[in-house]
């Protein structure tokens, strides 16, 4: 490779890796979050389980604080494996339209979808991990 490339190359690089490595960037303990709304809603569709859609942003401090201490706390998990689990970012010209829809105004902003596309419910804001543990069994309840 000749210089101008390889500096390219870097270049283009240091802009993706916080892109991927925050999409990785997922606590021990959190439930399995696919990054996709067509593949978590075609894998809630074909499991018939309802969906967690979390719309979030690195930059957003609440967003931060529910990936981090709500969705892997011990209140949340026993819901793990009852939902299928999608983390999109905000900031991805692929999530615009989805915002639209939902009519989002402000982050963190979950979207609570059954596996027929009805909705469920949905949390703006912080959570603590009783409170959301509390609307993901609602969720549960109107999905059956």
């Amino acid at each position: 490779m000749n210089r101008p490339t390889l500096l390219s190359f870097a270049a283009a690089f240091a802009l993706v890796a916080p892109a991927v490595s925050s999409a990785a960037d997922f606590p021990e303990g959190s439930p399995k979050f696919l990054t996709s709304y067509a593949t978590a809603s075609a894998e809630a569709k074909k499991a018939g389980k309802p969906m967690v859609v979390v719309l979030s942003a690195t930059w957003c401090g609440p967003c931060q604080v529910n990936k981090k201490k709500v969705y892997p706390s011990a209140e949340v998990k026993p819901f793990h494996d009852k939902f299928v689990w999608a983390y999109l970012d905000a900031d991805n010209d692929e999530n615009q339209k989805l915002l639209k829809e939902y009519g989002v105004n402000g982050i963190p902003y979950i979207r609570l979808v059954g596996a027929d596309g009805k909705v469920l419910g949905s949390v703006e804001g912080m959570s603590k991990p009783a409170d959301f543990a509390k609307k993901l069994e609602a969720a549960l309840a109107k999905a059956k």
